[in-house]
């Protein structure tokens, strides 16, 4: 038995349409995007998403905070606590409504998310 030509073009769009859905997948996982550089109240992103790293290039002399929000001001729902050390740290976390980052005194924080 063999397949015909109309089988194994099939095949094939399946197999790239598995391995688009993974790479989608591990994208917005792992971060498709990133905003760096940040000093003062930023709006990353103002839709639901994930945060999933947050490097501090710069102590400073305070902690920040990320926030699940799709504004400056809305800071009632934290999502995670930048220490004042630098570093990368992992967090994927989703979020709800968007991404506020708010940097603690002196500090520089660059984030990557989807």
């Amino acid at each position: 038995m063999s397949a015909s030509l109309s089988d194994i073009l099939t095949t094939a769009k399946n197999l790239v349409t598995a391995i688009n859905a993974v790479i989608s997948s591990y994208a917005s996982i792992s971060g498709s995007n990133s905003t760096v550089g940040i000093a003062t109240t930023t709006v990353v992103k103002a839709a639901p998403g994930r945060l999933c790293t947050v490097v501090v290039t710069t102590a400073g002399s305070g902690a920040g905070t990320a926030y699940d929000a799709a504004a400056a001001g809305a800071t009632t729902r934290p999502l995670f606590t930048i220490p004042n050390t630098t570093g990368i740290y992992v967090v994927n976390m989703p979020t709800n409504y968007g991404l506020v980052i708010v940097p603690g005194s002196g500090q520089v924080v660059a984030v990557s998310w989807s």
